[in-house]
Order: C-alpha cells, then sequence, then structure tokens
C-alpha cells in the first residue's frame, strides 16, 4: 500500500526532433491507473495535456543513459522520459511499473480469458463473415511455437555455449517476426465493429507479446554477457568478440514466420553444421590479409544513380522526415530512408575517387618540385567527377564498424607522360589525348599497379582509413576522413574533416591535403551534390603549397560547380599557376609564363578498378556485405533492403554494446592510430625505409 499512493514531480518529455526535451509536471493517479502530465505545477487544476493509460503498459529504462525511461501504452503510445538522475528515474520506473502491474492484473480478473473469443485477425472479410471465427487460443502456439522443457530435479543447469547462443538468436528472430506480423495484423484492422483494432483484449495482447519479447531479448543478452565474462579471462590480449552469426542466410532470415527455413538447416548432419560454426570465425580474424592482384578482376558493376526510382514515390515520407528535424542538427545518428541509398559503401566511392590512376603516378614524374605540385592539383580536382555515381544526389552506405574494402588499378607504362619541361606537367596525362584502357594481354612488366585498401576504423564517431599505393614509383596516399553531416533546411552538408599524406619517396616529399564539404541540394525535388569550402595542398620540403576554392551557388545567379585556385611558392609568394572552371566538367590552367591548358573531365577516360569475384571477398569486406541490400534495390524491393539494411545496423549496435559492458576494445584491422591520425599497418614509407637500411647494412 505505500508503493500505491500517487506521485507527482517534473520530468523532460520527448517530443520530437523539433521541438526536443521540455520540462513538464507529471501526476501519476494510481488509482485511475492514469499517469498524466501538465504544463506546469500551476495548471494541475486544468485539463491534462496528455494522458496514458498504464493497464498493460511496458516501463523501459534506457540503456542510452542512466536518466532516461519509455512508457509504452497498450494503445501505441510512447512517452520517452528523463529524470534528473539515476535515483529519481528508478523511483519513477518503479512506481509506474507497481501500478501498471496493478490495473493489468485487475483487467484480467475482471474479464474472460482470450481462449473464449473467437476471432480472425487474418480474414479479409466482414466482421460478421463465417471466416471470422478461429480458436485464438489454437494460433497462439503457431505464433509462438517456442518448446518448454522440464529439466530433471537437482539437475544444474549447463552453461550456455555459443552454438546454443546461436540457436535461440535464430529462434529469437523468427518470434519477433512472427510478433511484428501479429501486431501488424491488429492494427490493419478497422476502428468499428465486431471485432476493431481497440478491442481491449487485442490491445493487452499487443502489449504482452512486447514485453515478453523485451524479456526475452533482456534475458538473451545476460547470457551473452554471462558467456563472455567466462571467456575474457582464457582470451589472449586483443581478442575481440566476433558477430554471433546466424547458420541461415539473411535472404532467408527476413521470411517472417518461414519455420521451414530452420529445419532445413538443423537437418543437416551435425559435421556440416560444425563445420560451418568453426569455418566462419577463421573468416572473421582481424589479421591483415594480403590481397592477391591476380584474384581481381575489371569491374563490371555499373551502377549510375540517374533515376530518382523510389525517391520520387516515397515524397511523403521524405516530408515526413524533415519535420523531425532541427536546422543545424547532427545527423550522424538519424537512421534515414533506405530508398535515398546509392548502391555502394562510403568505403567503395573513396576508392572510386581514384578512378584515375595515370594521373596519380604522373605526379612523381614532374622533374621539378612546381611541376610536381601541379600534377597533383590536377589529379586532385578530377578525383571528384567520378567519385559521384550520376546526376542524382543519394547517400552510400554508412560503412559497419570493421568493414573493409580491397581493390586495384592496372595501368600500362606506355600511358604515363614524363616531364620534358618546365610546363611539361600542364601538357602531361589529361592533354595526352584519351589512352586506350584496354589492358588485355599487357603483362605485369608492362604495367603499373595502384593498390587500394580502406576500413571503418570507427563507428562513433564515423571514422574511414583509406590507403593506395604504386610500389613501382615509390608512391602512396595515406588518408583519414570523419563525415559529418548536418541539417540544413531544403539541404544537407557533409564535413570531411581530417587529412591526406601523398609520399613521394623518389623525392623525399610529403603532400598533406584536405577535403572540401559535400552538400545534398534541393532534397525535395531532384536531389543534387555541390562541393563547397576552401581546401588546402602543402609541401614542407618544397616549400610550395595550393589553395583551392570549391565555391557553392549563390541564392541569385551564379555558376555551378564552379572552382578557383592557385599554387605559389611561399618563399618567395609568387603565384606559379591558377586554375579556374568547373570540378565535374572543364577546367582551365594558366601558368606564370602565360601558357594556358583546358581539361574537359567528361572526356577523360575511366580505369576501371579489379575487384576480387563475391564469393572471394571476406564476410567484412564491401560487397559481400552489403550484397543484399545491393541485390533489393537493384530489383527495386526496398522493403527486403530496408530489412537487410536493419539487421547490419542492429547486429552493429548489439556488438558495440557487448564490447562496451564487457570493456574489449575494438581491435581496427589495417590501421593503427598513431596520435589523432589513423595510418596504414605497412605503408610503403617504412618498407622503402627498412629495404634502404638492410641494403646499407649489407654494403
Amino acid at each position: 500500500s505505500d508503493h500505491m499512493e500517487n506521485i507527482y514531480g517534473y520530468l523532460m518529455k520527448y517530443t520530437n526532433l523539433v521541438t526536443g526535451w521540455q520540462y513538464r509536471f507529471f501526476v501519476l493517479n494510481n488509482d485511475a491507473g492514469l499517469l498524466e502530465y501538465f504544463v506546469n505545477e500551476q495548471s494541475r487544476h486544468l485539463k491534462p495535456r496528455g494522458t496514458l493509460q498504464l493497464a498493460g503498459a511496458v516501463i523501459s529504462p534506457s540503456d542510452e543513459d542512466s536518466h532516461t525511461f519509455t512508457v509504452n501504452a497498450a494503445s501505441g503510445e510512447q512517452y520517452k522520459l528523463r529524470a534528473t538522475d539515476a535515483k529519481e528515474r528508478q523511483h519513477w520506473v518503479s512506481r509506474l511499473q507497481i501500478c501498471t502491474q496493478h490495473h493489468t492484473e485487475a483487467i484480467g480478473k475482471n474479464n474472460p480469458p482470450l481462449k473464449s473469443r473467437s476471432f480472425s485477425l487474418a480474414s479479409q472479410g466482414s466482421a460478421n463473415s463465417p471466416g471470422v471465427q478461429r480458436r485464438l487460443s489454437q494460433n497462439a502456439v503457431s505464433f509462438f511455437s517456442v518448446g518448454h522443457h522440464r529439466l530433471p530435479t537437482g539437475r544444474r543447469v549447463p552453461i550456455v555455449q555459443p552454438d546454443h547462443l546461436v540457436d535461440v538468436r535464430e529462434m529469437m528472430s523468427q518470434a519477433e517476426g512472427q510478433q511484428r506480423d501479429l501486431i501488424r495484423s491488429i492494427e490493419c484492422l478497422p476502428v468499428s465493429g465486431h471485432l476493431t483494432s481497440l478491442d481491449q483484449d487485442l490491445l493487452m495482447l499487443k502489449a504482452t507479446s512486447m514485453a515478453t519479447m523485451n524479456c526475452l531479448n533482456d534475458c538473451f543478452h545476460i547470457l551473452q554477457l554471462q558467456h563472455a565474462s567466462q571467456q575474457k579471462g582464457s582470451l589472449p590480449a586483443g581478442t575481440t568478440i566476433s558477430w554471433l552469426e546466424p547458420k541461415i542466410s539473411l535472404a532467408n532470415h527476413f521470411k517472417n514466420g518461414a519455420a521451414q527455413n530452420f529445419p532445413a538447416e538443423i537437418n543437416k548432419p551435425a559435421s556440416v553444421r560444425e563445420e560451418h560454426s568453426v569455418a566462419e570465425p577463421c573468416q572473421l580474424t582481424r589479421e591483415p590479409e594480403e590481397i592477391n592482384p591476380d584474384e581481381e578482376l575489371e569491374d563490371a558493376c555499373d551502377d549510375k544513380e540517374d533515376d530518382l526510382g523510389a525517391v520520387e514515390d516515397q515524397r511523403s515520407v521524405i516530408l515526413h522526415l524533415l519535420s523531425q528535424l532541427k536546422l543545424g542538427m547532427d545527423l550522424t545518428r538519424v537512421v534515414l530512408p533506405t530508398f535515398i541509398l546509392e548502391k555502394r559503401s562510403l568505403l567503395e566511392m573513396y576508392a572510386d575517387f581514384m578512378s584515375h590512376p595515370d594521373l596519380f603516378i604522373a605526379v612523381t614524374d614532374g622533374l621539378t618540385p612546381e611541376e610536381r605540385m601541379i600534377r597533383f592539383v590536377e589529379y586532385y580536382l578530377t578525383s571528384f567527377h567520378e567519385g559521384r555515381k550520376g546526376a542524382i544526389a543519394k547517400k552510400p552506405y554508412n560503412p559497419i564498424i570493421g568493414e573493409t574494402f580491397h581493390c586495384s588499378w592496372t595501368v600500362p607504362r606506355s600511358d604515363i607522360a614524363t616531364g620534358a619541361g618546365s610546363n611539361s606537367s600542364a601538357r602531361s596525362p589529361s592533354e595526352q589525348g584519351t589512352p586506350s584502357k584496354d589492358t588485355e594481354g599487357q603483362t605485369g612488366l608492362d604495367c603499373y599497379t595502384v593498390k587500394f585498401v580502406a576500413e571503418q576504423v570507427s563507428h562513433h564517431p564515423p571514422v574511414s582509413g583509406f590507403y593506395a599505393e604504386c610500389v613501382e614509383r615509390k608512391m602512396c596516399v595515406n588518408a583519414h576522413v570523419w563525415t559529418k553531416s548536418k541539417f540544413l533546411g531544403m539541404s544537407i552538408g557533409v564535413t570531411m574533416i581530417g587529412e591526406g599524406l601523398l609520399s613521394l619517396l623518389e623525392h623525399g616529399e610529403e603532400y598533406t591535403f584536405s577535403l572540401p564539404c559535400a552538400y545534398a541540394r534541393s532534397i525535395l525535388t531532384v536531389p543534387w551534390v555541390e562541393l563547397g569550402g576552401k581546401v588546402s595542398i602543402n609541401c614542407a620540403k618544397t616549400g610550395y603549397s595550393a589553395s583551392i576554392n570549391f565555391h557553392t551557388k549563390p541564392f541569385y545567379g551564379g555558376k555551378l560547380h564552379r572552382v578557383t585556385g592557385e599554387v605559389k611558392q611561399n618563399t618567395t609568394n609568387m603565384v606559379v599557376c591558377r586554375v579556374q572552371g568547373e570540378w565535374n566538367s572543364l577546367l582551365e590552367f594558366t601558368y606564370s609564363n602565360g601558357e594556358t591548358k583546358c581539361v574537359d573531365l567528361t572526356k577523360l577516360s575511366v580505369t576501371r578498378k579489379r575487384v576480387r569475384p563475391l564469393e572471394k571477398q571476406g564476410p567484412f569486406e564491401s560487397r559481400r556485405l552489403w550484397q543484399h541490400v545491393t541485390e533489393s534495390l537493384r530489383d527495386g524491393d526496398i522493403n527486403k533492403a530496408t530489412e537487410h539494411k536493419r539487421a547490419l545496423e542492429e547486429r552493429q549496435r548489439n556488438e558495440e554494446r557487448l564490447r562496451a559492458e564487457t570493456e574489449t576494445p575494438w581491435c581496427t584491422k589495417y590501421f593503427l592510430k598513431e596520435g589523432d591520425v589513423w595510418v596504414y599497418h605497412k605503408p610503403l614509407w617504412k618498407t622503402v625505409s627498412a629495404v634502404q637500411t638492410q641494403q646499407t647494412d649489407t654494403n
């Protein structure tokens, strides 16, 4: 009776992304089983601003912090609340749970059990038709067909092994899908008639099924923690917790209620199942893998994003999303709809910036520091055009932590122009005509190879590292990028935080560079991309630097995609080259001697990257990891793509939470953090230095 007293006080209530959190005065009315709130304590005598029936509700403390909790009513309405501290949250949660339990039990005593009611949730006929009748008690078993086994008296419960956890996760995934179908069936019922979506028994069924699944998820999480804590003492230093892979394919995993998929796997011989469960973790090793370029094939994938497709059909969804956002809001943690996605990962997009490897290799062929700086500026400005797939602005997949992407390019040596004069860089690769990119029949001695690897090294904040090298020319580039996106009204801005380092080992030169911001404009009509901001390129050894401005279009007039820049010698402050034009079409270079040169980006040939076939890729490699999402987008099945995407993201969140609670650090595969910079584990400058040292010692 002491716990059934009415309580009241101020809590913060979350309204939406626009309004955010607001203080409201809450009153728990135990007698009526209601949670009411008012604007403030002074307005308590007035009509409440909102009321929740607590019978059948679910009270859930949030795991995002120690202050937040949610109240999920049986009607489907939800309050997200925040107390001033953990103690106050516990006080409210315990009182609300006691009140909820009391009134839920009261309903059960005052109403007949569900099995005495006969109705059909699946029927499409009228409420009075014979098809509406069925015994719910029988179907309840089919909805949750998890067997109950009674343990012999006195026998201890065995420790749950990893294989058992995988089986449990599979069964829970099936149950969750069936529970979603149940909720959807109830919500699709009419609001009036013999059987409605507001039927008290059905509302109770919704609430209790939701509470059951929440309880099962909590129990499963406890089992994971138990297993991790048992293994923690015996694991070697640096060991990470691998994902618990389901034994069914993702394609089958999302056929809700398709129980026939599970026996097909279970009925396999035990040896096959054991081989599968053992082989999979071996593929998830975090040890660096040497990719054999001979296994890579020329990429045949060409997913241009020139069609609005589902974006045109989902305008109302975009409007709803925009209504939830606030100007300047960080979108890093906002889940955007699947239909705006490109069919590639962000890591692969970084690789596509290297689509002119002939220009990249030609940088080191400049005869003077001035030539090399100008060549690098030319390569830098031509990289962004091919990085975009089509004219429509779509968003690449957010990489999963630990995700990697590998590829390479082969460039015939005859396609690389060498310097022949003070301004030969002006007439280098892009002015030599369009070289043939058919390398069939070329031997390894006839071609240069540029290798590329990228890895998602952090999830919060989202940081990607990428590295490319041409061993034959002793040059490499290392970069890390933190993508930070913000909502700007009718556009979205993405800031690329981080820097890159180009090393020309033949000349002992290092060039540091930054990246421009990107903007998705006109997101309600035909979205398009523009770049903006000032970037710099510097070489400390030679004293040359470049300053480049990507101009955003002014509100009235002006050109799209305009870029200007200059290269100068810092010691004398003399400008040796100026550039102007559009970064996605035509660039004009003007040199200190008065010569000019135009580069038409639309006519520059693109070297296709070489990628390993899907079956040879590891489970964390981008194309294999996102293959089901990509296939669904190609087929135009947005719902299926969303399910696959959600599964990957949910798995990442669960593993991140598990690592945090077990204090297990994430170990990267290819990149190491040195201060604030992520560096490839085996950069060319270390390899070349080691070889030179060894040769010196030998001599």
